[in-house]
């Protein structure tokens, strides 16, 4: 399998890959918390890139508060590890989270991925969502395959699986991996948000 690449804001972040040697700001990344219990005990607060333990940190708090259904963002702009995050996204909306983005929150990337998990999603003031392309380790990127391609396949059925119409999933997919390259951002717009139904 390719290891994929993407850029959160300006770090290189690679994922699917079995690379031993891991840059030490990816390191720091991967030890932070990012989870944890809002003030009144009704929500989890994500704050942070998405790491490789993730998906055991959330699944511990949910543990610990099992009457809690909807996760707030403040930050999430990307993802270490594309399988963590795919796994937690998917288990997330088993569990009929809703998610909310915070005021003067933005999600971009995997965060994007895992903001449509939610079985309701919605937005607060002044926030973004931002989508780009991914890039393989030998410098090819996600345009130079063709529609259908089996690389494209698991983001298309990952939206599938979350609630997306077949073609639902590959056009908002492939609206994704023209909008910016994985070295970039595209803010998108609020028709562009209504037109992928973003919020349904």
């Amino acid at each position: 399998m390719k290891a994929k690449i993407r850029y959160v804001f300006g770090l290189l972040v690679l994922f699917l890959s079995s690379c031993s040697s891991i840059p030490s700001d990816i390191q720091e990344l991967e030890k932070l918390t990012i989870f944890k219990v809002s003030q009144d005990q009704k929500a989890i607060v994500l704050d942070g890139v998405i790491n490789s333990s993730a998906y055991t940190a959330f699944k511990k708090i949910l543990k610990e508060h099992p009457n809690i259904n909807r996760l707030e963002i403040v930050i999430c702009d990307g993802s270490i590890n594309d399988k963590v995050n795919l796994k937690l996204a998917k288990f997330i909306h088993k569990n009929s989270f809703t998610i909310h983005l915070r005021n003067n929150g933005l999600v971009a990337s995997g965060g994007t991925d895992l903001f449509l998990a939610g079985t309701q999603k919605t937005l607060g003031k002044n926030t973004k969502i931002g989508v780009h392309s991914w890039a393989a380790d030998d410098d090819q990127v996600a345009t130079d395959f063709p529609k259908g391609h089996k690389y494209h396949i698991p983001y298309i059925d990952y939206y599938k699986s979350v609630g997306f119409s077949q073609q639902q999933a590959e056009d908002f997919y492939y609206f994704t991996i023209n909008a910016a390259p994985a070295s970039d951002v595209h803010w998108m717009t609020q028709e562009e948000i209504e037109r992928f139904n973003l919020l349904k």
